[in-house]
């Protein structure tokens, strides 16, 4: 099972640096892990390749290199957690 080697502080929706609210991307070989802690957050994908909407139990899966946002819906509390590898169970750092 892939381990992270790197998370983000946790972060609300007034600490969220602007950097990840505009869009920015992974480096290579590098995948992420968005998981919300506490309500929602929009998470997007450049190029019209879709939004979702990410809360406790529903992580978001970032690929190498995937040019991406993330916009707070409301008050909401959220980190990031980096692979070297692809995660296999999003939800495995829960455990």
């Amino acid at each position: 099972m892939a381990v992270p080697y790197r998370s983000t502080p946790v972060f609300n929706e007034k600490t969220l640096p602007a950097a990840l609210r505009g869009e920015h991307k992974t480096k290579a070989g590098t995948w992420g892990v968005i998981e919300v802690l506490e309500g929602e957050l929009k998470f997007s994908l450049a190029n019209g390749e879709g939004e979702t909407i990410l809360t406790p139990g529903n992580p978001g899966l970032i690929l190498p290199e995937q040019p991406h946002w993330v916009e707070p819906i409301g008050a909401m509390r959220m980190q990031v957690h980096f692979y070297d590898q692809q995660p296999d169970d999003l939800l495995a750092h829960h455990r």
